[in-house]
């Protein structure tokens, strides 16, 4: 057997998705299973250099997980040719000119969404990265969700018949930083900084939707801000400049219609933080993060409308869980072990920079959308 070692700058494990998603449960949770198998007794193990501003809490991460390579010099990490891989998780604001300076160094890179704060910014990655020869990936984790896959797996079994709708709901109440900490970091309600909902959501449905059914081709989004003032992580209270809800209409390219809200200010009354209905002509089915119901047209109830009486059918009872079927990994993991792959093997990619860029160009249609008021056709992109 021969191991071959991959070593990966990793820009932005100090916040929480780095850390938690990227480091913790991606990276250090292959080398836990002894490395990346990439058949014919070849191995592959990833040696993460952590990088980023504090130094103290580089540290900290690296005595606690036993790694020996950290440093607050981006430059000097991107000089040295023992590193092949670039990962950048850090606020979206920052991540074009890193991303940059990585392909300009022949690293492949690798990163979360959206890639850049403006579609401009974006296509330019994607144009470079092809153009430098470097291997790029973007994350799209929502589709490796166990949930997810099963809706997929109905989809490609032709369970649904003609597919009719999507709804979608997203979201949960995030705390304003006053009587309770916020569970998210204060940079995403500030547009300055590259935050907003629509920014960082819009891009997970435009992936999702074109994975599970066809391309949107056209956007209608209203955005709002619904919690004007909130406070920061020092305590001190400050404007949110950016929104923290979307709800948008897309039409697919295959005459699907979809509706997805998605709110930072909503209260959960559902089973999962995220939930998709699918309706077809044939079946419906409702998926989360882990779960997958069903309700085919051949046991689907008859209900009517009577607000005299009260309702008395039990509806949740009546839709049959999708089993398992399979063993599900952790979604993050699971990319970055194909995206390894790819880098090592030349394997088959799809999730690059453009597909990055498709998400950007979303989310741009969605703001605009909202702000002039009216429908906006989602071209296909190229470079």
């Amino acid at each position: 057997m021969t191991r071959r070692t991959v070593r990966i700058a990793m820009n932005g494990v100090t916040g929480r998705m780095g850390y938690r998603q990227h480091l913790v449960r991606s990276v250090l949770a292959i080398r836990d299973q002894g490395g990346l198998d990439l058949g014919d007794g070849d191995t592959l193990w990833p040696e993460p250099v952590l990088v980023g501003r504090r130094a103290d809490a580089l540290r900290a991460i690296a005595d606690r997980h036993g790694l020996a390579h950290w440093t607050t010099d981006l430059d000097a990490v991107l000089a040295d040719d023992t590193v092949t891989v670039y990962f950048d998780a850090q606020v979206t604001a920052a991540r074009p000119d890193a991303l940059r300076r990585a392909i300009a160094a022949g690293k492949h890179v690798y990163c979360e969404k959206p890639t850049a704060t403006s579609l401009t910014d974006a296509l330019d990655l994607a144009r470079l990265a092809r153009d430098a020869g470097v291997r790029s990936g973007v994350v799209q984790d929502k589709i490796f969700l166990p949930g997810l896959l099963k809706l997929k797996r109905l989809v490609d079994s032709g369970f649904f018949g003609r597919v009719l709708s999507v709804r979608g709901e997203f979201g949960y109440w995030v705390f304003e930083g006053d009587w309770q900490s916020a569970q998210r970091p204060s940079w995403n309600y500030r547009a300055e900084d590259g935050g907003g909902i629509t920014a960082d959501m819009l891009p997970h449905w435009e992936y999702v939707l074109r994975e599970l059914l066809s391309p949107i081709t056209s956007v209608q989004a209203l955005t709002a801000t619904h919690i004007p003032t909130r406070v920061d992580e020092s305590g001190a209270p400050y404007r949110a400049t950016a929104d923290d809800s979307v709800y948008a209409v897309f039409q697919l390219a295959d005459g699907t219609v979809a509706q997805i809200n998605s709110s930072w200010a909503v209260r959960v009354a559902r089973d999962e933080l995220v939930e998709f209905q699918i309706d077809g002509t044939h079946g419906s089915a409702v998926a989360g993060l882990r779960d997958c119901r069903v309700q085919h047209r051949s046991v689907t109830p008859k209900p009517v409308w009577n607000p005299d009486l009260p309702t008395t059918e039990p509806f949740r009872a009546q839709w049959q869980q999708v089993p398992d079927n399979a063993e599900f990994d952790n979604g993050f993991k699971a990319q970055w072990e194909l995206f390894l792959r790819h880098v090592a093997l030349d394997t088959p990619w799809r999730w690059d920079l453009l597909a990055g860029a498709r998400g950007v160009q979303l989310a741009e249609l969605g703001l605009r959308s909202s702000a002039e008021g009216r429908r906006l056709d989602v071209p296909e992109l190229t470079l």
